[in-house]
């Protein structure tokens, strides 16, 4: 087990940090956590270590909004985000979390800029379902790759304007099969070991937490604020992303 103070004086915020961004609350801040946890270890082990941590926050979300859930949209983005994983187990050992977290942080960037620019009207048709497979794809890359799937398929959900539950039991739905599905793969790669494992249980008290939080706000949230507070977190999800990036 990791047993270095540093690392957990940043991987215990990272850890609740994600929980609140999985409850709906706080959303768009979760892909701050392996960025944040990445301060003191390598991206793929921070990934290593949020995986059994995912899986318990999963389960929770599952149990409160799994029947809230878009299952129409669902349809669309579920095959496109585990091809996504697919891809991400492909070009793992190919493409730097560093290009990775540039080109999710510079995607997120450009979509708030274009939701200040051109403002979504109220009769403006749905995006079209080609849009939500690519991006559900690259959610499903990203997501494999330093679990940062949220701000891509955003791009696609957002504009559709759902309501606050609807939003995050379909995004709880998506990231738990996502999430589910890397497993395998992790395994293959060599990131799950008796190190990570052991670290991931240290770390698992906090994981509840976060979403048991963020699930006693989601309800009560205002729309108008869950999205502004959805796009802050994106606003700091993609400069700190763009940052790792760089340098």
């Amino acid at each position: 087990m990791i047993t270095d103070w540093q690392f957990y004086a940043v991987a215990i915020p990272a850890v609740v940090l994600m929980g609140l961004s999985k409850s709906g609350f706080g959303a768009g801040f979760g892909a701050l956590a392996v960025p944040l946890m990445a301060l003191a270890i390598p991206v793929p082990q921070a990934a290593a270590i949020m995986l059994p941590l995912l899986a318990i926050m999963d389960a929770m979300g599952l149990m409160a909004l799994v029947r809230q859930a878009d299952w129409r949209l669902l349809r669309l983005l579920l095959p496109a985000g585990l091809l996504g994983t697919v891809v991400g187990t492909v070009l793992f050992g190919v493409l730097s979390a560093k290009v990775v977290a540039a080109v999710v942080g510079g995607i997120t960037l450009l979509f708030l800029a274009i939701r200040l620019a051109f403002p979504p009207r109220a009769d403006a048709p749905p995006p079209p379902p080609w849009l939500g497979f690519v991006l559900g794809v690259t959610s499903g890359f990203t997501s494999f790759v330093a679990h940062a799937g949220g701000p891509p398929v955003s791009f696609y959900v957002l504009p559709m304007r759902l309501a606050p539950v609807v939003f995050t039991a379909t995004m709880a739905v998506l990231f738990a099969a996502i999430n589910a599905s890397k497993w395998v793969p992790y395994a293959w790669l060599g990131l799950i070991d008796t190190t990570n494992l052991a670290t991931s249980l240290a770390l698992a008290p906090f994981a509840p937490l976060g979403v048991w939080l963020g699930l006693r706000f989601v309800r009560r949230v205002n729309p108008t604020w869950f999205y502004r507070l959805f796009y802050a977190g994106m606003a700091a999800t993609g400069c700190k992303l763009l940052w790792d990036g760089l340098h």
